[in-house]
């Protein structure tokens, strides 16, 4: 079994993989390319915590959808951590 680090890690991915990367694959974004999710932007736009993340996840904003009614709580939590991981590392595999 994964610790729960490695765990919320794996299903961030899958989640992400299911729910954001047709928008965000390889933390770009394709509808507004200068708001990538790399760690500079992330922090260039305030957006580099757990708490913007869920926040934005969660109600949207812009040209982004809400995923409140679509993803649970802990899967939203789930894929912040998957995102800020990937910043960290520049969406290297």
């Amino acid at each position: 079994m994964l610790p729960p680090q490695k765990a919320e890690a794996a299903d961030g991915a899958a989640i992400f993989k299911a729910a954001c990367a047709q928008c965000h694959l390889g933390g770009k974004n394709l509808v507004n390319p200068a708001k990538t999710l790399q760690k500079a932007d992330l922090e260039k736009y305030g957006m580099y915590s757990a708490e913007a993340i869920i926040t934005q996840v969660t109600n949207g904003k812009g040209a982004m959808p809400a995923f409140k009614s679509r993803l649970k709580p802990e899967e939203i939590e789930a894929v912040s951590s998957y995102v800020l991981a990937q910043a960290d590392k520049s969406w290297a595999k």
